[in-house]
């Protein structure tokens, strides 16, 4: 290492491989990120405001919203200045911060996701019991289990990342510093980077799909037992925004991370980072406020409210 420089920063790639497109993605990335924000800030006012939304699943939609800003947020910016430079540069420091603002996000909505289709599972079929089992206490600390959880999770990938060194090149083949195109550019030894990836893709992506699947088997089950086609299209209606949510998040999500590091494609990779940085962001307050009639009644009183 004596002969060596260690890299003080790093140059994101990006999408200079195609520049006749800068314009188009620029104004496409700044539309979603502008909605991104104003839609889930709406959510968060609406919710915090209204207190016929304060129950459990308004109460995980809201740390959703939280969940998504800090999500798009940590990347946007970065990104949309690669667009307009002709060199897109950050810092070693930098990099390691976005990356931990990211990840903790990004894993942090896969677990919420799941304990909100625990909540669908307990008030579809536990009607009598819901208000105990998701009780205000046991809301407040599954949320901050998924916080906390998530963070430590996130700190240990980051630690790992700064124990490695980096000698050049230093391009990072993506528009933000991700884990696996940093774990190819690192010139010291990635086995323990790798084995937990591995671990934090079976818990994150693949225990906490299965814990949807499975609380979606009983409520679909529990929905077909119904005897009255009102209670089914009712009960239906409380869960399929929600059920929207997670096949559109896991589908990106899987498709960027369920790989080996040694088989990472930089323009899949890309491709699956809009989707879960920019797309699920922008249409998850959407889908949620399109499809629900109290969303949509306290939005109503919100702009009545700033208007007056």
């Amino acid at each position: 290492m004596s002969n060596q420089t260690l890299v003080k920063e790093f140059i994101l790639q990006g999408f200079s491989e195609h520049p006749e497109y800068h314009v188009l993605f620029f104004s496409c990335f700044l539309s979603l990120y502008s909605v991104a924000l104003t839609s889930n800030i709406l959510i968060i006012l609406a919710i915090t405001f209204d207190p016929g939304l304060h129950t459990p699943m308004y109460f995980f939609l809201f740390n959703l919203a939280i969940m998504d800003i800090i999500c798009t947020s940590s990347i946007m910016p970065k990104a949309l200045e690669g667009l307009i430079s002709e060199e897109s540069s950050i810092s070693f420091g930098g990099c390691m911060v976005q990356l931990y603002f990211l990840t903790w996000a990004a894993s942090s909505e896969l677990l919420l996701l799941t304990v909100m289709a625990y909540d669908r599972y307990a008030a579809i079929c536990y009607p009598l019991h819901y208000s105990t089992v998701m009780s205000k206490t046991s809301c407040n600390m599954l949320a901050a289990g998924v916080w906390v959880l998530c963070a430590f999770n996130t700190a240990i990938h980051t630690g790992l990342m700064l124990r490695l060194n980096f000698c050049g090149p230093n391009v990072i083949t993506h528009f933000f510093c991700e884990v696996p195109p940093l774990l190819l550019l690192s010139c010291s030894s990635t086995y323990v980077n790798s084995i937990m990836i591995v671990l934090a893709d079976a818990f994150y992506g693949m225990m906490s799909f299965l814990m949807t699947i499975v609380s979606y088997g009983f409520i679909i089950s529990n929905i077909l037992k119904m005897r009255t086609a009102e209670g089914k299209k009712k009960a239906f209606s409380t869960c399929s925004s929600h059920l929207i949510v997670v096949c559109m998040y896991y589908t990106a999500v899987f498709y960027a991370y369920i790989s080996p590091v040694s088989s990472y494609s930089a323009e899949k990779s890309k491709l699956a980072g809009v989707l879960y940085t920019m797309v699920s962001p922008t249409l998850n307050p959407l889908i949620y406020t399109l499809r629900n009639k109290d969303v949509k009644a306290a939005l109503r009183k919100l702009f009545l409210f700033f208007r007056n």
